[in-house]
């Protein structure tokens, strides 16, 4: 799997880490889709990694993609921040995979 992260995305990234020590996670989340088929990708910022988290090296530092959720995704991705809808975004070169995708700081939790 190859991602690449648009600068205007890992300066966003950066603005929401403010600094804080933890891992980029590109998370299938499924929580209240009803189906594990049924998720949506978010951008995850957690304090610890899973055992089944898979380091993916980027254009801007690592991001790690849960194994079993890789077959949702596609083989090259880019991470991009649209500044007139204000939010990441999650593309292929066929396809926007999540053209509105959350950032969650989850290392509070």
């Amino acid at each position: 799997m190859k991602i690449k992260v648009t600068a205007a995305a890992a300066e966003k990234m950066n603005e929401r880490i403010n600094g804080k020590k933890g891992y980029m996670k590109l998370k299938y989340d499924t929580k209240g889709c009803g189906c594990v088929v049924s998720g949506v990708p978010a951008l995850w910022f957690v304090d610890r990694l899973d055992e089944e988290d898979r380091e993916v090296q980027t254009t801007s530092g690592s991001i790690y993609v849960e194994k079993s959720k890789e077959v949702f995704l596609d083989e090259s991705l880019i991470i991009d921040f649209s500044m007139k809808a204000n939010c990441f975004q999650l593309k292929s070169p066929h396809e926007y995979l999540n053209p509105r995708m959350s950032f969650l700081d989850k290392t509070n939790e």
